[in-house]
C-alpha cells in the first residue's frame, strides 16, 4: 500500500498527515523544523509528499524535501477543496486539511513534475519582479491622473522615475540571466521568431513553463489552463470554460495572442475565421492563445524557427 504524506502549509508551521497510518503532527515552517521533519520521515518508505501551493510559503519545504531525495508534489488548492466538498468534509482545520491532501493524492494520482533548477527559479523571480514593477507603474500613473495638488504630483513623479529606473535595471538583470544559458538564448530566439511574440513573452515562457517542448499539444494546453472543459447533461449543453493551470502563463499569452492576431498572418486568419463563423471575440482570442501555445511548443520541440506558410 502506498504511503502518502499530506502537508498543510502555513506561514509558521507545517501540519503533517501520514496515510494510511493516520499519524498526524506538526513542525515549524523553518529550516530547523523541516530538518526535523526529514529526520522523522527517514526510514519510512514514502511514495510521495504532497502540499498545496500557498503563494510561496511552501517553497522552503519543497526545496529541502526534494533535496533530501523525497518525491514532492505541489497540488492546486482549489482542486483539493473541491475534493473535500465532494467527500462532504465541511470542517476545515490545518490537521484536517493535511489529511484531505493525502486522500486527494491517493485518489487522483496527479503526476509528479520535477522542480525548476536554481537558474530557472532565479529567472522566475526576475520575471515576477518585473511584472510587479510594471503593475506598480500603471497604478501610480492612474493615481497621478486623479491628483490635482502640485506637491502630490511631484511625489508621484519622483516615485515613477524611481520605478522606471528599476525596470531598466531588471531588464539588464534578465539579459544577464538569459546569457548564462546557451539553451535559453537559442530558445528565446526561436520563440521570438514567431510574429507577435516579443522578448517579454518569450522570457515569461522560459521562466514559467520550462516544460515547453517536452509535452504534446493537449498536455501543454492543460498545463497552461487553456484546455477547454464543458458542462453537459443529457441534451443540455452548457458553456465551455477554461481554468486552472498556470495563470501567469495564461495572462502573458493573452496579450501575445492579441498582438499575434494582428501581425501573424496564420493566427490572424485563424482568429478571423472563428469570428466570421459566429464565435464571440473572447472565445476566438482564447482559441488563438491555445493555437499560439501549440505552435511555440512545437517550435521548441523541433528546434526550428517560425516559417511563413
Amino acid at each position: 500500500m502506498e504511503i502518502i504524506v499530506g502537508i498543510d502549509v502555513s506561514k509558521d508551521r507545517l501540519d503533517v498527515h501520514v496515510a494510511p497510518s493516520g499519524e498526524s503532527f506538526f513542525v515549524d515552517n523553518s529550516e530547523a523544523g523541516i530538518d526535523g521533519l526529514i529526520q522523522r520521515l527517514k526510514g519510512t518508505d514514502i511514495d510521495v509528499l504532497a502540499m498545496e501551493a500557498t503563494g510561496g510559503y511552501e517553497r522552503l519545504a519543497t526545496a529541502a524535501l526534494t533535496a533530501a531525495g523525497l518525491a514532492v508534489l505541489v497540488v492546486n488548492p482549489a482542486q483539493v477543496r473541491a475534493y473535500a466538498q465532494a467527500l462532504g468534509r465541511r470542517a476545515k482545520t490545518d490537521a484536517i486539511d493535511a489529511a484531505v491532501i493525502a486522500a486527494f493524492v491517493a485518489a487522483i494520482q496527479p503526476p509528479i513534475r520535477s522542480l525548476p533548477d536554481v537558474e530557472t527559479q532565479a529567472l522566475q523571480a526576475l520575471v515576477t519582479r518585473r511584472r510587479q514593477i510594471v503593475q506598480m507603474i500603471v497604478a501610480e500613473e492612474n493615481r497621478l491622473l486623479m491628483v490635482q495638488s502640485k506637491q502630490a504630483q511631484k511625489s508621484f513623479k519622483r516615485l515613477l522615475a524611481a520605478l522606471r529606473r528599476e525596470l531598466v535595471s531588471l531588464d539588464a538583470d534578465l539579459d544577464n540571466q538569459i546569457r548564462k544559458s546557451p539553451i535559453w538564448q537559442v530558445n528565446e530566439a526561436l520563440l521570438t521568431s514567431v510574429p507577435g511574440v516579443g522578448e517579454r513573452s518569450a522570457r515569461m515562457l522560459l521562466a514559467e513553463m520550462p516544460e515547453l517542448g517536452t509535452l504534446d499539444r493537449r498536455q501543454v494546453a492543460s498545463l497552461a489552463g487553456l484546455a477547454p472543459w464543458t458542462r453537459q447533461s443529457g441534451k443540455w449543453h452548457g458553456k465551455t470554460f477554461i481554468g486552472g493551470g498556470r495563470g501567469r502563463v495564461r495572462s502573458g499569452l493573452f496579450m501575445a495572442a492579441l498582438v499575434a492576431s494582428r501581425h501573424n498572418p496564420e493566427l490572424k486568419a485563424f482568429r478571423d475565421r472563428l469570428v466570421a463563423s459566429g464565435k464571440p471575440k473572447i472565445v476566438a482570442v482564447v482559441a488563438t492563445m491555445r493555437k499560439l501555445l501549440t505552435i511555440l511548443n512545437a517550435i521548441i520541440r523541433d528546434q526550428k524557427p517560425w516559417q511563413n506558410a
